[in-house]
């Protein structure tokens, strides 16, 4: 048998550059100590991040923490695995700037777990675990003496132009729906005026800047604050989410419906009739989501074009990031579906009687079916509850 710890360092060095993440080379270092040596940590730039820069437009300052979202895998294999427990677990952790403990959160969402079960191991070595590192997200923080509080709650995407922690760019959306970008090098935000229509999601994708606004316009945004035309508008629906599935930029498109609630006719009368019909209005107006489409980037033609199968893909929607696996990573039997995070109602059919509210939902692309999590088992068992063998693994160690 070959002995790995052998190979050349120069080979060891072109294998650490052909890895995806800054994890991926944790856990290449990890092997042994020849690995170790020969192959420099990832830069901290993509690791941490808690500087403060000055906020636009008032003179207070935020720090910068990033949050990352992990797919762990059981150490044994599906076959070993407990048949009523999943084999794979979706996470997010962030590192708090301030005092670097590190938290667990919502995968989907910004909320953190209120309470974690009492078998959950204290510590958690993701050694222990077959870990692929899904998604990334970046989140400004205002820090006014001690308290932390969310800047906005815009997605935010960031670039390190080069090995100097202190050297990147920020691009967000800013409060007036135009794109606002923070560069180290000049320490100001510079908001740019390009916005026919609001834009909804930003994204880094191949090292590049990419913004589509509420219309399907998509741009390339460059460093000297100019941007081109990567693809002509895709009108339909009210939200529009960028993606990197597997290399390949996709366009989601989120359709929503305000429907009234039957009965929700008010009987009062007098003065106070005003009141309460708005009232009743806010209360049973319900927008929700009804369906998506999704779109593959023709860079030629300069336009989206309209894909009905994500090659056995699952795409996710987070409050503050967006990503995709394969359904052999995630250990699941069915792929082309969505899922995202989503605040409002659904009407489960006429069987099921009313309405169900839910924080996350599904799409299957295929079928055209929708509904909340809770009804889709095999993707539910993904988030919460921890499985049973992230306390087993640790008990036994």
């Amino acid at each position: 048998m070959a002995d790995w710890t052998q190979l050349p360092k120069e080979l060891l060095e072109l294998i650490s550059k052909r890895l995806g993440t800054h994890y991926d080379v944790i856990r290449f270092r990890s092997i042994c100590s020849t690995w170790r040596s020969a192959v420099t940590a990832p830069n901290r730039c993509r690791n941490r991040f808690a500087p403060r820069f000055p906020l636009l437009p008032i003179s207070s300052q935020f720090s910068l923490s990033k949050r990352s979202v992990f797919l762990l895998g059981s150490p044994t294999t599906s076959t070993q695995t407990n048949a009523s427990s999943p084999s794979s677990w979706v996470i997010k952790i962030e590192e708090d700037p301030m005092n670097g403990r590190v938290q667990l959160l919502n995968p989907l969402s910004r909320s953190r777990f209120d309470s974690l079960p009492d078998n959950f191991p204290k510590p958690l070595n993701l050694l222990d675990f077959r870990v692929l590192e899904l998604g990334e997200e970046y989140v400004l923080h205002y820090l006014t003496h001690h308290s932390v509080g969310n800047l906005y709650m815009e997605k935010v995407v960031l670039s390190c132009l080069d090995d100097n922690v202190n050297d990147f760019i920020i691009l967000t959306i800013h409060v007036s729906g135009k794109l606002a970008m923070f560069k180290s090098s000049v320490k100001k935000w510079a908001i740019i005026q390009d916005m026919p229509s609001p834009f909804d999601d930003v994204i880094l994708y191949k090292g590049n800047f990419y913004a589509v606004d509420n219309t399907g316009r998509t741009v390339v945004v460059g460093l000297d604050f100019e941007t081109n035309l990567i693809a002509m508008p895709v009108f339909g629906g009210d939200k529009k989410f960028l993606v990197d599935s597997k290399g390949e930029l996709l366009l989601v498109d989120m359709y929503l419906s305000i429907e009234s609630e039957p009965g929700s006719s008010s009987s009062s009368a007098g003065f106070g009739f005003v009141e309460e019909y708005f009232e009743n209005l806010a209360l049973y107006m319900n927008e929700r989501t009804i369906k998506f489409k999704v779109f593959k980037l023709d860079d030629v033609g300069k336009q989206w074009v309209e894909a009905k199968d994500l090659d056995d893909r699952v795409l996710f929607l987070g409050d503050g990031c967006t990503f995709s696996a394969s359904i052999e990573d995630l250990s699941v039997c069915r792929g082309n579906c969505i899922i995202y995070v989503d605040n409002f109602f659904y009407s489960l059919g006429e069987e099921d009687g009313a309405s169900e509210h839910c924080d996350v939902g599904v799409f299957d692309l295929e079928s055209g079916s929708i509904g909340p999590l809770t009804k889709f088992p095999q993707f539910s068992e993904l988030f919460w509850p921890p499985p049973h063998w992230i306390s087993s693994t640790t008990a036994s160690d």
